[in-house]
C-alpha cells in the first residue's frame, strides 16, 4: 500500500521538513463549472501562502541593512499603501507590505494589482539575491508557478517582466 502524502505542513514540523512534497505541473485551465475568477483566486491563495514562507527564508539575507531600498535592477520602488504617501522602504519591508496588501485584496479579486506588486518581490530576489532565488526555484518553483499564471491570465504586462525566461516559466 502506497503512502498518501498530504500537500500541507503539519503543526510541529521542522523547517527542513516543510514543503517536502513534489511540485506537480501547474494546471492552468479552469475545470468545467469553475469560473476563471475563482480559479485565479485559488491559485493566488496558494501562491500567497507559499510567498509567506519564501519571505521568511529571504529575510535571512535581505535585511534593512543589506537592502535599504526596494530595487530590481536599477528601478527603485516606493511603498505607498502602508505609509499614506510614496516613500522609500527597505526591500524586505516592501515585500512584507506587499504580501499583506495582497492578502487583504484577495477577496476583492484585484489580481492585476496584486500580481504586479508581487512580481517586484521576485524581481528583487532574482537581481539582488540570485543564489537564494535559484535555490528556492529548485525546490518549489514558486516564481515559475506565479509567472505562468500571470502570463496565462494577463495579470502582469509583458513589458514589466524583467526576469529572463527560465525553462520552467514557458509552456512546453
Amino acid at each position: 500500500m502506497s503512502e498518501t502524502r498530504l500537500r500541507m505542513n503539519l503543526p510541529g514540523m521542522r523547517e527542513e521538513e516543510c514543503f517536502w512534497w513534489n511540485t506537480e505541473s501547474l494546471e492552468l485551465e479552469e475545470p468545467a463549472g469553475v469560473s476563471q475568477s475563482d480559479w485565479i483566486l485559488e491559485h493566488m491563495r496558494q501562491i500567497l501562502i507559499d510567498m509567506g514562507y519564501y519571505l521568511t527564508q529571504l529575510h535571512g539575507e535581505c535585511t534593512s541593512q543589506t537592502c535599504p531600498v526596494m530595487r530590481a535592477q536599477e528601478t527603485t520602488y516606493y511603498c505607498a499603501g502602508s505609509h499614506g504617501h510614496p516613500r522609500p522602504c527597505s526591500a524586505i519591508s516592501y515585500s512584507v507590505h506587499t504580501l499583506d496588501f495582497a492578502v487583504c485584496q484577495l477577496p476583492k479579486r484585484h489580481f492585476q494589482s496584486m500580481a504586479r506588486r508581487l512580481y517586484r518581490v521576485f524581481a528583487h530576489a532574482y537581481y539582488h539575491h540570485r543564489e537564494f532565488f535559484e535555490r528556492q526555484e529548485a525546490v518549489g518553483l514558486l516564481y515559475s508557478r506565479f509567472v505562468r499564471l500571470a502570463r496565462k491570465y494577463e495579470l502582469v504586462a509583458e513589458s514589466l517582466v524583467i526576469i529572463p525566461d527560465l525553462p520552467t516559466t514557458v509552456e512546453a
